[in-house]
């Protein structure tokens, strides 16, 4: 199959890349910055594309003679530039891919979303209704990165509904790093800044893996997916750091040991992806 991923010269991107590859696939990667390599690989099996996902002629131009899509391309936090940046181009970016893929009739698409698409991290105060999280979930969301990613769904949800031969899944990925060990480094449970995003993270290796099944697992429409560790980064049992932390939220089912605040069963059941401890 030959697969567009957009913001490929990205730390997930440089990931997906070989994994793509390593499965039997071809790639054209489509970023505005090439990476230092880009000259192509010895099997010839990656094209490199400077191309801004914000131009929709350069999306379609980028995708033409695709089977599927991962867009990774994004601004990843509401810091570092203007609001109207962050959001306008954020999902200017994601309606071009979506809108690109459909014209295109590529069936096949993987968006980038984050946990934050229903609001945590970067909300001034974090508000759950429930532990652990579904996809169920309602949003909150108040940032401008936050809230672009909700928009991604819904966009999604729209092009799903248009065009009912597409298959999209919108992956929530967390913070997103190359080993536990980095992760419990990073990690305190008493920082409040972790306490916002519920202790959490997901390894490199399984973000990419994930956004594979997403291209090639058989599932109709679009779906969200929390792609989230099934444990976190802390060793203070999770049900202690709920009740401390998020006293008024309920508890859905169990909390034993350190177990994460994220539910992503849906993932395992539609996608058969499973983070490992």
């Amino acid at each position: 199959m030959h697969v567009a991923v957009t913001g490929g010269s990205g730390e997930l991107g440089q990931a997906l890349i070989p994994y793509l590859l390593g499965q039997g696939h071809s790639v054209v990667s489509l970023d505005r910055v090439l990476p230092a390599n880009s000259s192509g690989t010895a099997r010839g099996d990656v094209h490199w594309l400077a191309a801004d996902t914000g131009n929709f002629g350069e999306v379609v131009a980028g995708l033409s003679g695709c089977e599927a899509v991962v867009h990774l391309a994004a601004h990843r936090s509401p810091w570092g530039h203007p609001d109207t940046v962050v959001y306008t181009e954020n999902t200017a970016s994601s309606y071009n891919v979506l809108s690109a893929a459909a014209t295109l009739g590529i069936n096949r698409v993987c968006l980038a979303s984050s946990i934050n698409a229903i609001g945590g991290a970067f909300s001034r105060a974090p508000r759950y209704n429930y532990f652990p999280l579904d996809e169920q979930h309602p949003t909150y969301a108040e940032d401008p990165y936050s809230l672009s990613k909700w928009v991604l769904e819904q966009q999604a949800d729209a092009f799903a509904r248009r065009f009912e031969t597409m298959r999209i899944a919108s992956l929530r990925f967390h913070w997103i790093l190359p080993s536990r060990e980095r992760a419990l480094a990073l990690t305190g449970a008493g920082n409040p800044a972790a306490a916002r995003h519920l202790w959490a993270y997901t390894l490199t290796a399984e973000a990419a893996r994930a956004c594979w099944l997403a291209i090639t697992a058989d599932f109709a429409g679009h779906e969200a997916f929390y792609i989230v560790a099934p444990v976190t980064a802390v060793e203070e049992p999770s049900l202690t750091l709920a009740q401390r932390f998020y006293p008024q939220t309920p508890i859905r089912g169990d909390l034993p040991g350190n177990t994460g605040f994220f539910n992503c069963a849906r993932a395992r059941r539609l996608l058969g992806w499973q983070h490992p401890e």
